[in-house]
């Protein structure tokens, strides 16, 4: 009697340790089940979020092309200027602005590439098997210069700046750096001796840190090819490190000379009289503008994405995207 109440014990003990089992088994996978769920929901509203800001992209490059039909200037009273407010969507919200990308100092512009043959096919250079040489542009270095005074940088700055630009190993006096300093670090690389394809790469060089890159970033940009500086959006900092001797007072002379509709052309603002005969001609300045970043900002959901476009925009009032990049450009 005794071996059969243990045995309907057992009994009784096994059947509630596969109760447990099971229940167990089946809330993980109804946690499971609703995890993949979530995962899931999350990556089709990450993706809706982004159709949206692809959306305010092709709005900002419309509003480009409608602006160089109209005129051949570009200035900060214009519709592209003017910031899309957050406007509800199906699900979500979108909103998008536009900023010129040549109203900064381009740091490619450090380095200028040789002509190419007009002709078509190799240069005199190539054809007698000699590289064709690159050009330091020393306006644009000592631009470089007075915009790193003004914001209270070290002036040698520069220099590093240019070696990681230029083509060749050449370590740039003073403050310059090369293969050799970088390939000592922990992390070692080398210098790409290319044009940049984005400003955080200044994170990279020497003697940059994020508090010098925080203070450069809103002045500088870099652009595929040599740029002009549009002076109807250029800010009082870059436009102090344009002119040679200009205090912040003339700077702001400038941009209240500006007016609702810009400068027409190049030679009003030279002949403005804060420049006071600074420059003699254009010096690598417009009015006008190719180059600009498209910021979309959208949410559907829980997804969130920032996208920064950069398009190019010809004379024919053709838009093309250069780049797509999310988070910060």
């Amino acid at each position: 009697m005794a071996r059969h109440a243990g045995q309907r014990g057992a009994a009784l003990i096994t059947a509630i340790l596969i109760t447990a089992i099971a229940t167990i088994a089946a809330v993980a996978m109804a946690s499971r089940q609703h995890l993949d769920i979530r995962r899931t929901t999350n990556v089709i509203e990450s993706s809706q979020a982004y159709l949206f800001a692809l959306g305010a992209e092709e709005w900002g490059k419309q509003v480009l092309v409608r602006d160089r039909e109209d005129n051949q200037v570009d200035h900060l009273g214009e519709d592209w200027a003017t910031m899309l407010p957050p406007i509800d969507v199906e699900g979500g919200r979108v909103a998008g602005q536009i900023e010129d990308m040549q109203g900064r100092f381009n740091l490619n512009n450090l380095v200028i590439d040789p002509p190419p043959n007009p002709q078509g096919g190799q240069s005199a250079n190539q054809q007698t098997g000699q590289q064709a040489v690159q050009q330091v542009s020393q306006l644009d270095m000592d631009r470089l210069q007075r915009l790193l005074q003004q914001l209270g940088l070290e002036e040698e700055l520069r220099f590093a700046i240019l070696d990681w630009i230029d083509g060749d190993a050449d370590v740039s006096i003073p403050g310059g750096a090369e293969d050799f300093e970088y390939l000592g670090r922990e992390l070692p690389y080398r210098t790409p001796n290319a044009k940049m394809a984005s400003v955080s790469e200044l994170l990279l060089i020497k003697g940059i840190d994020r508090d010098i890159y925080g203070a450069l970033e809103p002045y500088i940009t870099v652009l595929p090819e040599y740029t002009e500086i549009n002076v109807n959006t250029a800010s009082a900092e870059v436009l102090m490190a344009v002119v040679d001797g200009l205090n912040s007072a003339d700077a702001e002379q400038l941009i209240d000379g500006r007016g609702t509709d810009g400068y027409a052309s190049v030679g009003d603002f030279v002949g403005h009289a804060a420049v006071a005969g600074r420059l003699s001609g254009n010096e690598g300045l417009g009015v006008e503008t190719n180059y600009f970043i498209i910021n979309a900002e959208s949410e559907f959901g829980r997804g969130r994405t920032s996208l920064y476009s950069l398009v190019v925009r010809d004379k024919n009032a053709n838009v093309e995207v250069v780049m797509r990049a999310q988070g910060v450009y």
